[in-house]
């Protein structure tokens, strides 16, 4: 199939998460079932546990707030920009960061100095022109892809650096979970483990891509947005209306092909395997098994907003590894304020 000339494609990935500073290791410990949960060093939770998290060793337990994001997104922000490094014609590319969504424990502006410092670091090694931050939570980070995408196809911007960076081990977030009974344990089966991570994809026009002889990693076949009204925390039902009507905007400009590798941000808590399932009913036939989905907090523990970039990132390395055995992936995640978002993915072969 001839690629569109106005096809979004996927030139450059990092990620940087508790089971590796790197894409390749991260994905590599994914694929091999590895998990960094731990108990924390000093936090208890209600049940007089020590609570289970994943964190970023490399980065000092010191740093904190906004610092502390910043510190875990500049080396995969870096690595995603490499490929444009590498390419002869100096350009400008727009940076578009999704934080946690606001929350106990995180400053107020938090999205917005994370952003403001992350600029100034990545400043020193590239022209940034244009971009901008968002609260966004789960799917904040395919949020900023989603943006990235429609900037690209309204010509505002040559390349698009679009990344999520989350922290959830500042004391009072912690605890805030605590209470609200999300956290895991033996005595909360349906929590989660919070962590730390970020994620960046590089991404531009293929037309664009080939005038700097960058090479395709993937192809954006379609990226989508939606809300949900019956959130979680909350008492009403969620029958994925959300997800569903998500997933129903990709599906109707999408190639026929079932979709056949599946990642989501579903990280224990019951709400969101039903809503999953109520999702996937209301788009019958464009599964290849809508029960085969692969779920890296187990491995990587729960990292809100980096999640999306990084799920392009495991990808990414199935295809660079030849172990990618399905032509269209979906990614999706869901933050508790309502907002959906998924992408789908195909080879770099759709793009070539």
């Amino acid at each position: 199939m001839m690629a569109k000339a106005d096809t979004i494609v996927v030139v450059g990935v990092g990620a940087r998460t508790p089971l590796g500073f790197d894409a390749a290791s991260s994905a590599a410990a994914v694929r091999a079932g590895i998990s960094a949960i731990q108990d924390h060093p000093y936090m208890i939770d209600r049940f007089g546990e020590r609570m289970k998290v994943t964190r970023d060793t490399g980065v000092d337990v010191a740093i904190t707030g906004p610092d502390r994001a910043v510190e875990i997104a500049v080396s995969p922000a870096l690595d995603a920009l490499r490929p444009l490094h590498a390419a002869r014609q100096a350009t400008g590319v727009s940076l578009i960061l999704s934080t946690g969504e606001a929350r106990p424990g995180q400053a107020e502006g938090f999205a917005a100095q994370v952003y403001a410092k992350l600029r100034s670091r990545l400043a020193q090694r590239v022209v940034l022109d244009g971009g901008g931050s968002t609260a966004g939570g789960h799917a904040g980070g395919l949020l900023a892809i989603y943006h990235a995408c429609k900037m690209l196809r309204d010509g505002k911007a040559e390349f698009c650096l679009a990344g999520g960076v989350d922290t959830y081990l500042e004391p009072e977030t912690l605890e805030w979970l605590d209470e609200n009974e999300q956290l895991h344990s033996e005595g909360n089966i349906y929590g989660f483990c919070p962590g730390e991570a970020a994620g960046f994809c590089l991404l531009t026009m293929l037309t664009t891509a080939r005038a700097y002889g960058l090479q395709p990693l993937l192809e954006v076949v379609g990226a989508s947005t939606a809300s949900e009204e019956n959130r979680i925390k909350t008492e009403s039902v969620v029958l994925g209306e959300g997800l569903g009507a998500a997933f129903r905007f990709l599906f109707e400009d999408a190639p026929k092909d079932p979709v056949g590798r599946i990642i989501c941000d579903m990280n224990g808590e019951r709400y969101r395997g039903n809503e999953y399932g109520f999702a996937v009913i209301r788009n019958p036939g464009r599964f290849r098994d809508a029960a085969d989905f692969e779920t890296p907090a187990d491995c990587w523990g729960d990292v809100g907003a980096a999640s999306g970039p990084l799920f392009v990132t495991l990808i990414t390395e199935a295809e660079a590894r030849n172990y990618q055995d399905a032509p269209l992936s979906l990614i999706w995640a869901s933050s508790e304020n309502g907002a959906r978002a998924a992408v789908l993915l195909g080879g770099p072969r759709r793009a070539a």
